[in-house]
């Protein structure tokens, strides 16, 4: 379990959603900057498609009723469907970052662009059915596409919740989440024996335990994959700042540090989308633009992870 997100500066926040939103108009959702199609990875459980870079919501939008930050925040979901985005993420725990998407969504008129996932929490699994209620609620959308079971808080009640919800149409998929590396030997039973869509852990390009047992469990059985803390909440990359990119990262167009990593990230291929959580639409841009282009092989894959360890 998690404590509750901490209350946002509204200092940090005007001086990072704002200073681009402000000076920027709101991105049209049909217009597509790049030239490259996005890239895609299919759900195991349906085939369906979807983008392999997704926005998450954890601290990033649970910004209350303040308007500029709510319009800052709408600004940035624009610019991800513009951009090509589909899967957003959030949670009960989450503070106000549920009603803010749900904001954005009726401003943007996007309920039915979104990929809309989101998690039940609770220890009382009475208290799912209501939970999952408010949560649609605050999103405005019809339903659900994936529901998770959050940090496996009362996982098996809570997964019997989700999976009566899913027979009866509720919603699409059901999953589990974990984060920080926490609770592996337990996914792996889960991911074993449960019935369940996806599975949401922390994957990224130092965090990798995740690579020995779980991913290739996942893609054996048809389990999608959620990359979550792709950039340790921002220390991964404050860590690399100031370090030169190799060259050779122009072969799969990776040109920050941030596309260096969620291309690493997302090339992995049981990882169905990994969900970056960003406050600027610059970033936005910057980390839907690692899903285009190339992505490197397992031997590249193997290079950038070197690489980084030597840093």
């Amino acid at each position: 379990m998690f404590p509750e997100p901490p209350p946002l500066s509204r200092r940090r926040l005007l001086g990072g959603l704002l200073a681009l939103a402000a000076g920027s108009a709101m991105p049209p959702l049909t217009a597509h900057a790049a030239s490259q199609e996005i890239l895609t990875r299919e759900v195991p459980a349906t085939g369906e498609s979807l983008p392999l870079v997704g926005l998450g919501s954890w601290i990033t939008f649970n910004v209350g009723n303040d308007p500029a930050l709510l319009e800052a925040c709408t600004a940035v979901m624009a610019a991800f469907f513009a951009e090509g985005g589909r899967m957003i993420d959030s949670s009960p725990m989450y503070g106000s970052s549920q009603a803010t998407i749900g904001h954005a969504l009726a401003q943007l008129d996007a309920a039915d662009r979104v990929y809309a996932a989101d998690k039940i929490w609770t220890s009382s699994p009475s208290e799912g059915p209501a939970q999952v209620e408010a949560s649609r609620r605050d999103w405005g959308v019809p339903r659900f596409d994936l529901l998770q079971v959050h940090n496996l808080r009362a996982w098996e009640e809570n997964l019997d919740t989700l999976q009566a919800m899913k027979a009866a149409g509720e919603i699409r998929h059901v999953g589990i989440t974990t984060s920080h590396g926490r609770r592996h030997d337990a996914i792996e039973r889960i991911l074993r024996e449960a019935d369940i869509d996806f599975v949401q852990l922390t994957y990224n390009i130092v965090d990798r335990e995740a690579e020995e047992r779980l991913l290739p469990l996942a893609r054996e059985r048809g389990i999608g994959v959620i990359a979550n803390r792709p950039f340790q909440q921002k220390q991964l990359i404050r860590r690399l700042e100031g370090e030169p990119l190799p060259e050779w990262a122009a072969e799969i167009g990776a040109e920050t540090w941030a596309q260096f990593i969620l291309k690493f990230i997302i090339s992995h291929p049981a990882v169905s989308c990994a969900i970056p959580a960003t406050t600027r639409v610059e970033h936005v841009r910057e980390n839907l633009a690692a899903a285009r282009g190339p992505l490197p092989d397992a031997e590249l894959r193997r290079r950038m992870a070197d690489y980084v360890r030597a840093l």
